[in-house]
């Protein structure tokens, strides 16, 4: 077997067996086959697709080329949670104290933002002090100590999807749907929980830009989920506009704090609502969704959901003085009013325009290795469907440099559309797979 017959036979829009694609995952992680030759399959597959039992296939060869992380330990199943990415995207942190505060235990390790999409071990790095990079014995005990533990990937978990990610990212081979779905449960599989449920966001600020794709990508995790034994359930959820009022780090845990303490925004609401339900149900804790959904929001407003959020910063060296009173975080040096030019209803925010425009003024990264600025971002005070008059506040800009606090200014102008016509509040909830 040599990866030249491997390329030829995708080029040629055949299937790929299991011996075949475990040769090519494991020699490419060594580094016997090359980035070019990888590049090519990579591209064969973007071309020509892959059937269900290839991804799978990919996805466990994937999962399986570094530490496969065992929860058992543990004692109770544990049910993980993932977003496919989004601009405003706090639902994990606001989320996963809740469930923990239920006595779900939450071993949960998140990613870091690139492009126009936030990273929530980032949003966690903003608190002063927060660890996110800690040991897997340290990542368990934290879990069986205080229910919970939030922290970023480890370097040894499912490699060669680090790998491939960077390359198809180099050969603008992102959006291939096979490579999506494997990249996610190879993760997911690795990260050891039993049952996953997954965010799979729709609109222009995610990766899937209709729900038409957003199905299609969600029975094809389902399927690997199934086919891995890994009950597997995908709610889609809309990403046409921001999810909550803010975008940028240090501004996204102060409005994680306020949600925590009952003050949620309709959409943070709404999404939150229906995942936790989900995830309750699958971690064998409560089979009705609605009666699940009252569990949730009454450790809200018991305010165990809060305290559990202060236990998890506090165990993980961050200062919990931040949480307590958010006025403490550092703040950018120019907030800036983005004023509407006239009166009518929102019709649009561009979720990937308010993204871009956070890159820019420093709250992301355009290449991995690139610093980020936790004070600036975007708050957004009128959102689709609200209301407007004409010289109100549309938003705050969040700047560290005057220049750029005014482009931004301008930019945002451009992510509203208002017109003369009332606007129905839009449906945050678009499916369930």
């Amino acid at each position: 077997m040599n990866i030249q017959q491997i390329i030829a036979k995708k080029r040629d829009k055949e299937s790929l067996n299991k011996e075949e694609i475990k040769y090519f995952v494991e020699e490419y992680v060594k580094g016997n086959i090359t980035d070019y030759q990888a590049a090519a399959l990579v591209m064969a597959i973007y071309l020509n697709g892959m059937t269900d039992e290839e991804t799978t296939e990919l996805t466990l060869q994937m999962a399986h080329s570094g530490e496969i992380l065992d929860l058992s330990s543990i004692g109770k199943t544990v049910v993980d949670k993932h977003s496919t990415g989004g601009v405003g995207d706090k639902i994990t942190i606001v989320l996963m104290p809740i469930i923990a505060s239920l006595g779900i235990p939450v071993a949960k390790m998140s990613g870091r933002g690139l492009g126009f999409t936030g990273g929530t071990a980032d949003k966690l790095e903003s608190i002063p002090g927060y660890n996110t990079v800690i040991e897997m014995d340290k990542f368990i005990q934290n879990v069986k100590k205080i229910g919970i533990s939030l922290i970023t990937q480890t370097a040894n978990l499912a490699p060669a999807d680090k790998k491939l990610y960077a390359l198809r990212d180099s050969i603008a081979c992102v959006e291939s749907k096979p490579l999506i779905a494997s990249s996610i449960m190879s993760k997911k599989i690795a990260a050891g929980a039993e049952k996953i449920v997954l965010d799979v966001t729709v609109g222009n600020g995610a990766f899937m830009k209709t729900k038409e794709d957003a199905m299609e990508i969600s029975e094809m995790m389902k399927n690997i989920g199934n086919l891995a034994n890994r009950e597997t359930i995908c709610v889609l959820t809309n990403m046409d506009e921001p999810v909550g009022k803010a975008v940028g780090n240090t501004l996204e845990i102060i409005e994680t704090i306020e949600c925590l303490k009952g003050n949620m925004p309709q959409d943070i609401k709404t999404i939150v609502l229906e995942i936790g339900s989900y995830i309750i149900k699958l971690s064998g804790n409560g089979e009705n969704i609605e009666e699940n959904k009252r569990k949730i929001l009454e450790n809200i407003e018991n305010g165990k959901a809060y305290e559990k959020f202060i236990e998890l910063v506090g165990n993980q060296n961050g200062d919990i003085e931040y949480i307590k009173n958010p006025d403490k975080f550092p703040k950018a040096k120019y907030i800036l009013p983005v004023i509407s030019e006239k009166a009518g209803y929102v019709e649009k925010l561009d979720a990937e325009k308010v993204g871009v425009t956070s890159v820019d003024l420093g709250a992301g990264r355009i290449k991995k290795e690139d610093s980020i600025d936790y004070t600036v971002g975007i708050w957004l005070e009128k959102k689709i469907s609200d209301k407007v008059e004409k010289g109100e506040i549309l938003a705050y800009i969040h700047a560290n440099g005057e220049e750029k606090g005014k482009q931004a200014v301008e930019d945002i102008k451009q992510a509203y559309q208002i017109t003369a016509n009332a606007i129905k509040e839009p449906e945050y909830i678009l499916g369930i797979v």
